[in-house]
């Protein structure tokens, strides 16, 4: 018997999945990578208000590009759910609580980013503050979003942690995958908890602590959007769920 909940076309959600993946990795790199890295100088709240001021435009693709990032990874996550289910429901559950919150966590993050421009550029505040003072507000606002998506990822960490055990049981992804997803999760909770709580040791780690994370994420994603699943062997593992949810409740 078929169970009525099995996705018809798991080779369509996988792609699918991987191609919001790949979204939200690019829109990402485009909106850390290119635009912050651009803009805003550590430590230095005057030039990062000058840069940011004058490309007014960039600065708004950058942050559009955050909040895309989390629009897409919504749809993301419920397919990944979709994907991952029948290898263990309740830890596919967890995983999607830590996903929620993260990207919870994340949205508002983005809140800080998008008060930037307006503290900066708004008349009125340059009115009742010095340009010194208004310069602080910005890096703040700039630093608040800093705390807050170190906050986000490391709900994702645990994200990475329990979808890439999720995928080595699976039997229809590559085994090795769900061991980079676990390094990744690694990655991210050793990058983020340093980052809140010992800067000095951060600075020393960074960026190299993240690439263990971007190999993970990546090789799922290409993964995903190129191979998909193993059909044969995800239809095999659903069967098996299937008759283990009759022999449970029947």
């Amino acid at each position: 018997m078929q169970n009525p909940d099995q996705i018809k076309s798991p080779q369509v959600y996988a792609r699918t999945a991987g191609a919001l993946y790949l979204s939200v990795i690019l829109l990402g790199f485009f909106a850390e990578g290119i635009v912050s890295s651009k803009l805003i100088v550590p430590g230095d709240a005057a030039t990062s208000a000058h840069n940011i001021l004058a490309s007014p435009m960039l600065w708004n693709l950058g942050a559009a590009a955050n909040l895309l990032v989390v629009l897409c990874a919504i749809p993301q996550l419920w397919i990944e759910y979709q994907l991952l289910r029948p290898i263990n429901k309740n830890l596919t559950l967890l995983a999607v609580l830590f996903n929620l919150a993260s990207l919870a966590v994340e949205a508002v993050s983005k809140l800080f980013l998008l008060l930037v421009m307006p503290i900066l550029a708004n008349a009125d505040y340059l009115k009742a503050f010095e340009p010194g003072q208004i310069q602080v507000l910005a890096n703040l606002a700039l630093t608040s979003h800093d705390i807050a998506f170190n906050i986000a990822l490391i709900f994702f960490g645990f994200t990475c942690l329990v979808n890439g055990y999720l995928i080595f049981k699976s039997e229809y992804f590559p085994k090795l995958i769900g061991v980079l997803m676990q390094i990744a999760g690694l990655s991210y909770l050793i990058a983020c908890f340093s980052a809140l709580f010992a800067p000095a040791f951060a600075n020393l780690i960074t960026p190299a602590i993240l690439l263990p994370a971007l190999i993970g994420e990546s090789s799922f994603c290409l993964w995903l959007l190129i191979k998909g699943v193993n059909v044969e062997k995800w239809n095999a593992r659903v069967s098996m769920e299937h008759q283990e949810s009759i022999c449970f409740y029947g």
